[in-house]
């Protein structure tokens, strides 16, 4: 029989974040103070969300809300990167994007992190953007996941496929 794995994964689902940008929008277009300023928010492409508004002050309260939104949904902040509003004509303008999957720079921060810290007999093996943890006891993985969650890797880490 195989031993004992796990899966670090940094992923999003697509759809709280698309629920998250729904709600968004609903209030930016319901609030008192965003009437006047067509503020919008919404999907530029696959991975990246747009954020635009005719001052920068209210551009930034929309991400905000935007923000507020994905975390009442289980989104980590650590998913999303934001720039800083730039004026492109009479709007300002602002673009996010999703992170999705763990670097390979990281992932061998990841793996150096459970070989340094973690229980002896636990393996990480990189597969592309994701790490697969394997040990002899199930005791041991969960002291990896708990040593990788009390760890800042600048990701949000997920945790699938234990078996």
């Amino acid at each position: 029989m195989a031993d004992p794995s796990f899966d670090v994964v940094s992923k999003v689902d697509r759809q709280e974040v698309d629920n998250a940008l729904n709600q968004a929008s609903k209030e930016l277009g319901t609030r008192f103070d965003f009437r006047g300023t067509n503020t919008t928010v919404a999907w530029s492409g696959e991975e990246a969300i747009s954020f635009t508004s005719e001052t920068e002050e209210r551009c930034k309260a929309a991400i905000d809300v935007f923000q507020e939104k994905l975390v009442k949904r289980g989104i980590s902040m650590k998913a999303f990167e934001i720039g800083e509003p730039a004026v492109s004509g009479k709007v300002f303008k602002v673009t996010g994007s999703l992170v999705q999957g763990i670097s390979s720079e990281k992932a061998k921060q990841i793996a150096k992190k459970i070989r340094d810290e973690g229980p002896k007999g636990v393996q990480a093996q990189i597969q592309g953007d994701q790490l697969r943890v394997t040990g002899k006891k199930k005791d041991h993985l969960q002291e990896v996941i708990s040593l990788l969650k009390g760890s800042d890797f600048g990701i949000a880490l997920q945790f699938t496929n234990y078996r």
